[in-house]
């Protein structure tokens, strides 16, 4: 991996599975948070299990979510090809938007977990992050997205317009 500069986007015109999880997994985590820190703490439970599912979809590419958006005839960017029977995110290579998936879940998983057993001022992390999530399905801009774009994680999805310095991107784009 190499440095690079500028600003990494992801592709906002039309929804497709994988932002459309982001908007969806974004939404659950800050409904969990504020249920678990106004109501009852074992609402966390539900950001813990969408960080082990994050986490399970970077290692294995199977997205429980993606399949059902592939059932309502969402369009796949990172789909792998091969696979045409369910709805598997591509596991060839350690990409840019895999990464996400993984350290997201991690960091969520560990967030959680940390606000029942130490502080539940950890919740503002999880509620950072659903936040983070909505913005990054919304306008396509991530902060942790452009954090490993800028440290040389190749993405698989075409930047938007404003990225500089862009190697070329491989892969499948689209599916029918």
């Amino acid at each position: 991996m190499r440095l690079r500069k500028g600003i990494y986007i992801v592709p906002t015109d039309h929804w497709y599975i994988e932002r459309t999880v982001w908007l969806i997994s974004g939404f659950v985590l800050l409904t969990a948070t504020a249920l678990a820190a106004l109501r009852d703490p074992r609402w966390i439970v539900f950001v813990i299990a969408t960080g082990l599912v994050s986490v399970s979809v970077s290692l294995n590419g199977f997205c429980p979510v993606g399949n059902v958006l592939r059932l309502l005839g969402f369009p796949s960017l990172l789909g792998d090809p091969k696979r045409a029977k369910f709805y598997f995110m591509q596991t060839d290579r350690w990409y840019l938007e895999r990464r996400i998936y993984l350290v997201v879940g991690i960091n969520i998983s560990i967030a959680s977990v940390l606000s029942l057993i130490h502080s539940p001022w950890w919740l503002l992390f999880t509620g950072f992050v659903g936040v983070a999530m909505l913005w990054f399905a919304a306008t396509g801009f991530c902060i942790m997205a452009n954090g490993l774009y800028w440290l040389g994680a190749e993405p698989r999805l075409r930047p938007q317009c404003g990225a500089a310095e862009t190697a070329p991107v491989t892969g499948v784009h689209a599916q029918a």
